[in-house]
């Protein structure tokens, strides 16, 4: 006896709504990569800001990246005209904001599905949903993703980052600079409250040279090129500058190198979803909802002790910041742990 699932119509044409930021959509592939196991023939689009287009060409589960045509009235009219040339069967919002809603109910879908309002970082959004799936409070957001992503029958139990494997000049450009043993330090965020002290990561990179044998490169984004020259001033040569990087050169460093330690950013969670060994440093943001999501990788948070949670900068006196409270002793002792492996014992997770 058909069950009620199988008698809705196939669905062909599926958009995935999630216009950033490049954590977010990164912790977005598992369930897109869910929805393409429940439908392998559909055309899968991906509705996504200008910046992130680079990062989603690498993922070929993706049949078409629609970039969004500007933030003007007439950028999203053209933007809705072409989604609504597409047809879709059904649009999914895993962003959950007012904006990336009325875009997934522009779009002309016939189904229309976001979070339930318990869930949505803008409870408004909810209104321009067809269909609102409970996902539940207190889980990582991989995990909300993909119980969104099973309303259209897609299957939870395999979390999964297809990423293409890329070549990359900046991989040779670093071997030749640092050998091949490297540890990658990122020493930026876009929130100034993400950033641990360079100094920190200076002293850090001698005790990896000293204790671990590895070669510390700095990442460096737009404006962080000044911090990531803190960070080698403060390192007694054990590190370097990363040449300037595109998202496909992060991905290939990250592939080759043998250790990655950075605070809550896009490139962390690359990081990890390639595979890259991780020490993660948490403040204002919970690890539990969006940090390590491999039992081998490490978070040090300080979530439970600051005052400022998910907020773009601190409000208190640079004694009382919540990140300056990890020292450096507690990330060797987190890089000791794991790399040790899995019968070290430590927590994932590390208060």
């Amino acid at each position: 006896m058909p069950t009620a699932e199988s008698s809705r119509p196939s669905l062909d044409r599926i958009l995935v709504v999630r216009l950033g930021s490049l954590g977010d959509l990164v912790h977005t592939l598992p369930a897109v990569s869910a929805i393409r196991r429940a439908h392998p023939r559909a055309e899968i689009d991906w509705l996504v800001e200008p910046p992130h287009r680079e990062f989603l060409d690498l993922v070929p589960i993706v049949s078409n990246v629609v970039v969004l045509a500007g933030r003007s009235i007439g950028g999203w009219r053209r933007t809705a005209a072409v989604l609504r040339a597409r047809h879709y069967d059904a649009a999914i919002d895993f962003q959950g904001l007012v904006k990336s809603a009325v875009l997934a109910r522009v779009s002309g879908a016939r189904r229309v599905l976001g979070f339930d309002r318990d869930a949505l970082r803008e409870r408004a959004a909810a209104i321009f949903y067809k269909e609102r799936v409970a996902v539940g409070e207190g889980r990582h957001v991989i995990d909300k993703n993909l119980a969104l992503a099973s309303a259209i029958g897609a299957k939870t139990d395999i979390v999964e980052f297809p990423i293409r494997d890329v070549a990359s000049p900046a991989v040779d450009e670093v071997r030749a600079r640092a050998g091949e043993r490297v540890a990658l330090l990122n020493c930026g965020a876009a929130w100034p409250n993400k950033r641990w002290p360079p100094d920190r990561f200076g002293a850090l990179a001698i005790w990896l040279r000293d204790a671990h044998g590895l070669a510390s490169v700095v990442l460096w984004g737009p404006g962080e090129r000044e911090i990531a020259d803190a960070i080698v001033r403060a390192s007694a040569g054990a590190a370097t500058a990363a040449p300037e990087t595109t998202l496909t050169d992060l991905v290939a460093l990250a592939r080759a190198a043998q250790l990655v330690v950075s605070g809550d950013t896009g490139p962390t969670h690359i990081a990890e979803a390639v595979g890259a060994p991780l020490v993660a440093l948490f403040g204002p943001t919970d690890p539990h909802r969006n940090g390590p999501w491999v039992p081998a990788d490490r978070a040090i948070s300080r979530y439970d002790v600051c005052q400022c949670h998910y907020q773009r900068r601190c409000r208190l006196s640079a004694a009382a910041w919540c990140l300056a409270r990890i020292t450096v002793v507690d990330a060797r002792e987190a890089i000791d742990a794991m790399l040790a492996g899995p019968g070290s014992g430590a927590p994932n997770v590390r208060l």
